[in-house]
């Protein structure tokens, strides 16, 4: 017997502010409730403690959410230096107090979050949903076990100095997919011989969505037509190359075919297309069908195909 749908039809983006608190499961599942969606998903775990950008995708837009999760991000946390916590933040409990070093200034802390720039190897926390011989971390870190983390190429695009004052410092990070911040501070914590967690995190953006709005649960709420704050479906997927079909290819792309280059709109040469590269497939009144890798022969092969009407 198939499933009975519950709620609503619904195919977007929204850029969620997160509050503090919570899952970030949590609060997908409380945002969903709130639109009356019937699918939904997110884009990128944040910790409890975390603020900020959540973007949350509705319907079909689910399934272009792996093209999201890759993106750079950029967060602003505070440091609690001198003192060190097994979750690597304020939720943890204090492992250990040290003092901070009293000839610590504005120079030699830069130039210790300087020494983080570029392509890095970064060891993730123990509380992590990563998973290690098919367990989550943070489940054995509750367990009180630990086990060795192999370290995992991350990219810091940029760190600033915000502000430096007794034994607390903030930073603004812009960095690459898959690097924990509680890890950067741990690691400056170290390299300053005291210590170091997260006491604050916000994400500030996940790209390509810099400088665009958030909206609240308070803001949702109050607003006389939520669904209007929905970004489309393909909104981020810019840096995609993108192909027209006519209507005979458009049929055969629903049905799983493969289009040919000549069924493209537009002066497109074939042998100009990468071999694997995804490209975005719309139809001839220019709405999303879907997504494709581009094949031999100037053919594209449907990989992820929409169903909107």
């Amino acid at each position: 017997m198939a499933r009975r749908k519950r709620g609503r039809d619904l195919h977007g983006i929204l850029l969620f502010d997160k509050p503090a608190g919570g899952s970030s499961n949590q609060v997908l599942q409380r945002v969903r409730r709130m639109f009356d969606a019937n699918k939904a998903g997110h884009t990128g775990s944040l910790d409890p403690l975390a603020t900020g950008m959540l973007p949350i995708c509705f319907g079909e837009a689910t399934k272009l959410s792996s093209f999201l999760i890759d993106a750079a991000k950029g967060y602003e946390t505070t440091l609690q230096l001198g003192v060190t916590t097994d979750s690597c933040d304020a939720d943890g409990d204090v492992t250990g107090t040290f003092d901070v070093p009293q000839d610590l200034d504005l120079s030699k802390l830069k130039t210790i979050c300087d020494s983080f720039l570029g392509d890095q190897m970064q060891v993730p926390p123990m509380v992590s949903a990563i998973k290690v011989n098919g367990q989550r971390l943070y489940k054995l870190a509750r367990e009180g076990v630990e086990i060795e983390r192999k370290p995992r190429p991350v990219t810091f695009h940029s760190i600033r100095l915000l502000s430096f004052e007794g034994d607390k410092v903030r930073l603004s990070v812009s960095c690459s997919k898959g690097t924990y911040i509680r890890s950067l501070v741990t690691d400056i914590g170290d390299k300053l011989g005291c210590g170091a967690h997260v006491q604050e995190l916000r994400r500030t953006y996940v790209a390509p969505f810099e400088g665009l709005p958030m909206w609240t649960q308070e803001q949702l709420e109050q607003h006389e037509n939520a669904d209007s704050l929905l970004m489309p479906v393909d909104a981020g997927l810019d840096h995609l190359p993108k192909r027209v079909l006519d209507t005979a290819a458009e049929q055969a792309f629903f049905h799983g075919q493969q289009v040919v280059a000549e069924a493209l709109e537009g002066e497109i040469n074939p042998s100009d297309q990468v071999l694997g590269e995804i490209c975005r497939i719309y139809g001839s009144d220019n709405q999303l069908l879907g997504l494709g890798a581009f094949a031999e022969q100037g053919r594209i092969a449907p990989k992820r195909v929409l169903q909107m009407s």
